[in-house]
């Protein structure tokens, strides 16, 4: 054989193997790999996101407060799009030409060969028209999603409400897309990973008129969406739709929690809002509406209002004064004289005061001069201060008392540097500040303290962490909710205090059959009319709730705060109001302290 042939033979070889390795390549693309085939499929194939059901919300009997149901969105393709009826598209959908065309804007801007939702939350009612009408409009279709319900219109801001999720949020978790929503505030923003559940995916083929014909391999791909788990609340609606009724035509809060497990019953933020006014499509300009609103309906006082807890906050002073030896049971001060000063009695009552006394009548000199004992227990103003803020500190007051509630501030206590940046290093003392002895000047606490500290005098020195979640479905609640915190007065302490509060009750708020215990305060407002609060807890031995009352604009705390308590502390331990209480629920529930001028 020539070199000519055995070159002719290499060839040929080098011929047959390439081709051979192309047959082989082509047998395992066309035959054993469906990749490709995949890629053709995908011009009749959509691949439709499956939104979850969010979670379930129950109160603590198993009411059911918060559902969902059904609603669509309408996708738009834009390399897809076909010449289409406009005027029809829009009238089939109620939105504007312009409306229309932005949204194609905005849906060409984010991708071309992408879908985008151009129209959010059909109703099913609309939809239905709609879907008959849909094959006419190459490039859109559908998606089903489902929106909030709720049973009642109680408890809008410790519930919170879902919206559209933003850039931060997407790029914060990769779970989120374009479109999708998430808690913003309230229970739905806490708990937003048990409540969500998890999306999934359906494959269906589609005809040249965008028409559905069927799921791709009979489902085999497709993922299901995973529903987001139910949570049980510690809420009582009962008791929730009971403060809200006594707060109508009013501004403040209320937050009552059982003392022996730290569930919260109740927390009321005043004025309310229907929380179904920030569902669907009307969400944006119901939520415009409620933020002009002057009133602020959307501000959770119960949680983010730093108010002066004014003589309520009197029982932790004088705890902390027995507690430091600056008092006893037998220390008296007198109303009368230069004892009188700086802060005088507002209350004619038997002088010289005990602490017993001086929780019953309110009696600001006893509490100034408790104040000052307790700071001059100490080398330096500024060591006495350090202690005695680090036991307001031990009751919740100026800390982030639970994580289970979103957006809740720490509220002011105020610091040894702030003294010194206003005062001067060692130039500052107990008169200076004198204003904290009866919770006034630079403290402000939210409602939510303020219910704590009033369970703390009901447990006798101790709290578990405010919470107003009991249960999640398949699921644990974090064990630090069951830790007992100590504030770390002792046990005697406490009787002398609970005494006092126990024979201040009297009046408007005194209840047959039940013995309770509460402190009323009134508090200053240099920009009218002064604020009235009120902290309880009942019955006096083996406590079921222990509540926080501040009525903004109603010049005592016995006026309408006290009273308010009263009637949940009744409504929840006796279930009824008793007959010859009703003119107070009555006076209660028409006063409105929204119109200037009213009379208390």
């Amino acid at each position: 054989m020539n070199d000519y042939t055995k070159r002719s033979y290499l060839i040929v070889l080098i011929i047959v193997l390439v081709a051979l390795v192309f047959i082989v390549k082509l047998f395992r693309l066309q035959v054993l790999d469906s990749t490709y085939k995949q890629y053709a499929t995908n011009n009749v194939l959509r691949e439709v996101v499956q939104y979850p059901a969010r979670g379930l919300i129950y109160d603590r009997n198993g009411e059911l407060l918060v559902f969902n149901r059904t609603a669509y969105d309408l996708l738009i393709t834009p390399r897809e799009v076909k010449q289409f009826d406009t005027t029809l598209f829009c009238n089939l959908l109620d939105i504007t030409r312009d409306e229309l065309e932005t949204g194609i804007q905005k849906a060409k801007k984010y991708s071309w060969y992408k879908p985008s939702i151009i129209v959010k939350q059909i109703s099913p009612e609309k939809y239905a028209n709609l879907q008959e009408q849909l094959y006419k409009f190459e490039g859109f279709h559908s998606q089903s999603r489902t929106l909030r319900e709720y049973s009642t219109t109680a408890a809008a801001h410790a519930l919170g409400y879902v919206g559209e999720v933003t850039s931060n949020d997407i790029s914060k978790d990769k779970y989120y897309k374009s479109g999708d929503y998430i808690g913003i505030s309230g229970i739905e923003k806490i708990y937003e990973r048990q409540l969500r559940g998890t999306k999934g995916v359906k494959k269906n083929l589609v005809d040249v008129h965008n028409r559905i014909q069927g799921s791709y391999r009979n489902g085999r791909e497709d993922v299901p969406a995973q529903i987001g788990k139910n949570i049980t609340t510690t809420l009582d609606l009962d008791l929730q739709l009971y403060a809200e009724k006594l707060f109508q035509n009013k501004k403040g809060a209320v937050v009552a929690i059982e003392p022996a497990t730290g569930e919260v019953l109740a927390m009321l933020s005043a004025p309310i809002y229907d929380p179904g006014l920030l569902v669907g499509r009307v969400r944006g300009k119901n939520y415009a509406k409620l933020l002009a609103d002057t009133l602020k309906p959307l501000f959770n006082r119960a949680l983010q209002a730093k108010y002066p807890p004014g003589s309520t906050f009197k029982t932790v002073n004088a705890l902390i004064g027995l507690q430091e030896k600056a008092i006893t049971t037998q220390t008296r001060f007198t109303c009368n004289g230069p004892a009188s000063y700086p802060i005088r009695c507002t209350h004619n009552h038997i002088t010289p005061a005990n602490v017993i006394d001086g929780i019953r009548e309110s009696c600001n000199p006893f509490m100034w001069n408790n104040f000052r004992s307790i700071i001059g227990m100490y080398p330096t103003a500024a060591e006495g201060f350090r202690e005695w803020r680090r036991y307001v500190q031990n009751f919740g007051i100026g800390t982030i008392l639970s994580h289970d509630f979103a957006n809740a501030l720490k509220g002011d206590l105020p610091t040894e540097e702030l003294y010194n940046r206003i005062y001067g290093a060692g130039h500052w003392n107990a008169l200076t500040i004198r204003s904290l002895a009866i919770g006034q000047g630079e403290i402000g606490a939210t409602p939510l303290q303020m219910a704590n500290a009033a369970a703390v005098i009901a447990n006798r020195g101790f709290y578990y962490e405010p919470h107003i979640v009991k249960a999640v479905e398949n699921d644990t609640v974090r064990s630090s909710i069951k830790k007992k915190n100590s504030v770390e007065i002792d046990v005697q302490n406490f009787e002398p205090v609970i005494l006092g509060m126990n024979q201040s009750i009297r009046g408007l708020y005194l209840l047959s059959g039940i013995d309770y215990c509460g402190k009323t305060g009134t508090i200053q407002n240099n920009q009218g009319i002064d604020h009235g609060a009120f902290e309880a807890f009942a019955p006096r031995d083996d406590p079921k709730i222990a509540v926080f009352v501040y009525v903004e604009n109603s010049v005592w705390g016995a006026s309408y705060a006290a009273p308010i308590a009263s009637l949940m502390i009744e409504k929840y331990l006796n279930d009824t109001i008793a007959s010859n209480r009703r003119w107070v629920e009555d006076r209660m529930i028409d006063a409105n302290l929204l119109e200037s001028g009213e009379a208390p």
